[in-house]
């Protein structure tokens, strides 16, 4: 499955989940870590549904397990 970043900006260094800083690989000459997570067409529509831009690779890997779009409240 094509990571978030294929198809959403990647103009942010803040995770629009967590709010957390974070640097998106997308532009880098490797390829981006995110790339490496299996996440489902309709998880991947959610998120793009959802949020603005790429996420952390901490919130990719939690919603992959499953967890909720909404982080829990701090």
């Amino acid at each position: 499955m094509a990571p978030l970043c294929d198809t959403v900006s990647a103009a942010t260094d803040r995770c629009p989940r967590c709010g957390g800083a974070f640097h998106c690989g997308r532009q880098d000459s490797e390829p981006c870590a995110c790339g490496s997570l299996t996440l489902s067409p309709a998880l991947l529509t959610a998120l793009r549904e959802r949020y603005p831009s790429c996420l952390c690779l901490a919130c990719l890997k939690a919603l992959a397990a499953g967890a909720p779009l909404e982080p829990p409240a701090a």
